[in-house]
């Protein structure tokens, strides 16, 4: 099944390389380019990738070398990224569900969402209708406050907050701005809306369908397990970077130091927010403190719910093998949470997506520092926020070699397109093969 090229699993991966291709492309043209002439090859590659992974990394100023043509086809660029993505992986979750077995199906339906027994056209319909709707309201209020509160002409105000409206709903980062957000660091009416999008496209359209269903029709099923976890992970993983921030950069001159309390809970909400998926910064990242930095890792790495805006590895796949690991440490014969039992296949999934992510950092972050001589801690930043999509940096983005912007390409691309493509291939291909084989029980550790 899997050979062939027209899988769902290889289309995905192909149609996202074939709108890089159309979006560097029309980067390279003289008008997209801000000034005589027309941007290099790997300069459109890598914002079109960027883009359409949604992911913000830039190696030239948004605002500055793009012209208004070229901003626009960044912005349609991370648009068709951000809706193509939950489309995607919405739709491919959707099919390995229906890929299960008869028997795996009726041993787990109570815990199935209803949301898999809808058809696509509809799911693709609701996620259309979600996404208008944030962006637009997003939109207006972002719209409002850059006119009434900064002065800026209605065009140029509503052309500002819509870049951001859809940046922000799409995860993507990218910014009309030279510094990202910094300059609106103590405006609680600009960053809150922000914010507020941000967290909601991060959770994932699966659990967004059910938030939504459950609003509107009480079907008296209890909540899925999909659901319980992204939204228990999302509020600790926003706690855990909210703390830290505040209590690690509290007295740093160059970040939260000099600002009142306001700014200091309102920046280092912010910077959760933000730090997981997104890569607004309000702050300047390059000035953070090491341990702040360590969590940040963490963060990005993880990422937000499935089938979303979000990157990562995911807040399920993560908390997946935290419960294998809970219950192995605590001589339980099985992984379970809220009363449901998490299947064999699921942790082996779950094992191979952060696996195959750490071992693709690793190898990214070692040919990177073998073609500079920045430190450690900066280019596995910029390693993890590429895979993981998430576009923060401490600063080195724009200085990189070549070589090195092209191992970020690779890792936008696959952090991407990879967890959900190979998560649902091997969904897909478990149970085919009959073979088994004597059991031997190597030690462990």
């Amino acid at each position: 099944m899997l050979a062939n090229v027209n899988h769902p699993t290889r289309l995905v991966p192909i149609a996202f390389m074939a709108a890089i291709a159309i979006g560097t492309a029309l980067l390279m043209l003289p008008l997209s380019h801000e000034g005589p002439g027309y941007a290099p090859f790997l300069t459109a590659l890598f914002t079109a990738t960027s883009a359409v992974c949604v992911t913000g990394l830039i190696v030239v100023d948004t605002p500055v070398y793009w012209s208004t043509f070229g901003q626009v086809v960044i912005l349609v660029l991370f648009q068709i990224g951000g809706f193509g993505i939950m489309a995607a992986a919405t739709l491919l979750g959707l099919l390995a569900g229906r890929g299960f077995r008869l028997k795996d199906r009726l041993r787990t339906q109570v815990e199935r969402s209803f949301f898999e027994m809808v058809d696509a056209r509809s799911v693709l319909r609701l996620i259309l209708l979600v996404t208008v709707t944030v962006e637009a309201t997003l939109a207006l209020a972002l719209t409002l406050r850059l006119h009434f509160s900064y002065g800026q002409d209605w065009a140029v105000a509503a052309w500002h907050g819509l870049f951001h409206a859809v940046s922000a709903f799409n995860n993507a980062g990218f910014s009309t701005y030279s510094d990202s957000l910094i300059g609106f660091q103590n405006d609680w009416l600009f960053l809150m809306p922000i914010m507020l999008a941000i967290v909601f496209s991060s959770l994932g359209f699966p659990v967004i369908h059910e938030l939504q269903t459950r609003a509107t029709t009480d079907h008296g099923r209890p909540w899925t397990l999909h659901t319980k976890i992204t939204l228990l992970g999302t509020a600790i993983f926003l706690v855990v970077g909210f703390v830290t921030v505040l209590a690690v950069e509290w007295n740093n001159p160059d970040t939260l130091g000099p600002m009142g309390l306001g700014g200091k809970l309102l920046n280092s909400a912010f910077q959760s927010v933000t730090t997981r998926t997104t890569g607004f910064n309000a702050l300047d990242i390059g000035a953070f403190n090491d341990e702040t930095l360590a969590v940040t890792y963490l963060l990005m790495f993880v990422g937000g719910g499935s089938a979303g805006t979000a990157g990562g590895i995911k807040i399920t796949t993560f908390f997946v093998l935290a419960i294998v690991v809970w219950s192995e440490a605590r001589g339980e014969r099985e992984a379970a949470l809220f009363g449901r039992r998490i299947s064999t296949s699921i942790e082996r999934q779950a094992l191979s997506v952060v696996l195959l992510s750490l071992a693709l950092i690793s190898l990214g972050t070692m040919v990177i520092l073998s073609v500079t001589e920045y430190p450690l801690v900066d280019v596995l930043f910029e390693t993890i926020s590429a895979f993981a999509t998430v576009g923060l940096s401490t600063g080195i983005t724009g200085q990189l070699p070549p070589v090195a912007e092209l191992v970020l390409i690779v890792l936008m691309l696959i952090g991407r397109v990879g967890t959900i493509t190979i998560a649902t291939a091997l969904a897909l291909g478990r149970g085919r093969s009959a073979l088994h084989y004597p059991e031997e029980r190597p030690i462990v550790g």
